[in-house]
């Protein structure tokens, strides 16, 4: 018997993948679970539009993301922290404090998790900074910490 799975399973497949298994595991598993349903002509059809959408909406994701990753390379995000003697700064720069000057200063609304540092930026001038706005665009702002 044909079914479509509904979710991945370990030993079968993923999510959308069309197997063939015998019709007492099927029936008692499978659709029994909601983990699969019966590969039908109307139901392989919904499954051909399904992929067609999330291959659509995928697509514009990465669009956007491009889009937005064109505009902010190169610029410059200013932030101000308090610093002593010589240059060293009281604590540390971190991705939550650079998610919020790009949105204050340059209007960019970026998830902190998605900017890239290895470790809190601890000196004063500039640093480069990557910021990974989907899995094939990753742009990279210039973060200027100047003393208050």
């Amino acid at each position: 018997m044909k079914v479509i799975l509904l979710q991945d399973v370990k030993s079968l497949g993923k999510k959308g993948d069309i197997v063939e298994v015998s019709e007492g595991y099927a029936r008692n598993m499978l659709l029994k679970k909601g983990i699969g349903k019966e590969a039908t002509g109307q139901n392989m059809n919904d499954l051909k539009l399904q992929k067609a959408n999330a291959e659509k909406v995928a697509k514009e994701t990465l669009e956007a993301a491009q889009s937005l990753g064109s505009q902010m390379e190169g610029k410059t995000v200013k932030v101000a922290v308090k610093a002593g003697e010589g240059g060293r700064v009281f604590g540390s720069v971190s991705s939550k404090e650079i998610a919020e000057e790009l949105k204050k200063q340059l209007g960019y609304e970026v998830d902190k998790k998605k900017i890239l540092l290895d470790a809190p930026i601890k000196t004063l001038g500039v640093t480069n900074v990557a910021i990974k706005l989907h899995a094939k665009v990753t742009t990279e702002i210039k973060v200027h910490v100047v003393e208050k």
